[in-house]
């Protein structure tokens, strides 16, 4: 069963990936442009990379506690921050309407759920919330650097080029402020789920 469920999340992720692809190659009319479109793009590098951790597990490979911890904080940031400050910007119709539905809805929903089901808990160590911070402070590393090479910037609340570089900082410790504490519920979590049941 828990193979099953990461095939269907996988399935979720690698659909909204390609629908997403087809609709802004529409617009772009090239594979390398909008891969690099694409790549800019916090939902679609962490869906990626939870389709990544599924599809292993669905294949019989192994995806250590940790990491699915990590990735299903990071996909449950990507819906948050979605349905918080980005919902309802951009009208959206036929294949970038269902990309969004699965990418910012439906895996963040599943992933969740797989991992209070599935994964084994009392597993997670308090430290882990710093060392998953990682990956959103690269990825704002990464999203500035491009940015500084062509310009454009993904999402509003980070346009350097149009609010500066000061606030897009502050707008990402903000950011950090939620995320961190929301990474210490899901340490706390995951050890009161995997506690040992009452003897006797």
């Amino acid at each position: 069963m828990p193979r099953v469920a990461a095939a269907l999340i996988a399935l979720v992720c690698w659909a909204g990936i390609a629908l997403q692809f087809s609709a802004t190659y529409a617009n772009q009319h090239d594979v390398l442009l909008t891969l690099w479109v694409l790549g800019r793009f916090f939902t679609i590098i962490t869906n990626l990379a939870v389709g990544i951790a599924m599809t292993r597990i669905a294949l019989g490979g192994r995806v250590s506690p940790f990491v699915l911890g990590g990735l299903t904080l990071a996909i449950l940031l990507v819906g948050i921050v979605y349905l918080t400050l980005l919902r309802g910007r951009h009208p959206l119709d036929g294949p970038a309407l269902i990309a969004n539905q699965l990418l910012h809805y439906v895996s963040p929903l599943a992933m969740a759920a797989y991992w209070l089901i599935f994964v084994p808990h009392h597993r997670l160590w308090w430290s882990a919330p710093w060392l998953w911070m990682l990956y959103p402070l690269t990825y704002l590393v990464y999203v500035i650097g491009r940015g500084a090479i062509d310009g454009r910037y993904p999402y509003p609340f980070i346009d350097v080029g149009k609010i500066g570089l000061a606030q897009t900082v502050i707008n990402a410790v903000a950011i950090a402020a939620g995320f961190i504490p929301c990474g210490f519920a899901v340490v706390w979590l995951d050890r009161w789920l995997g506690r040992a049941p009452p003897s006797g």
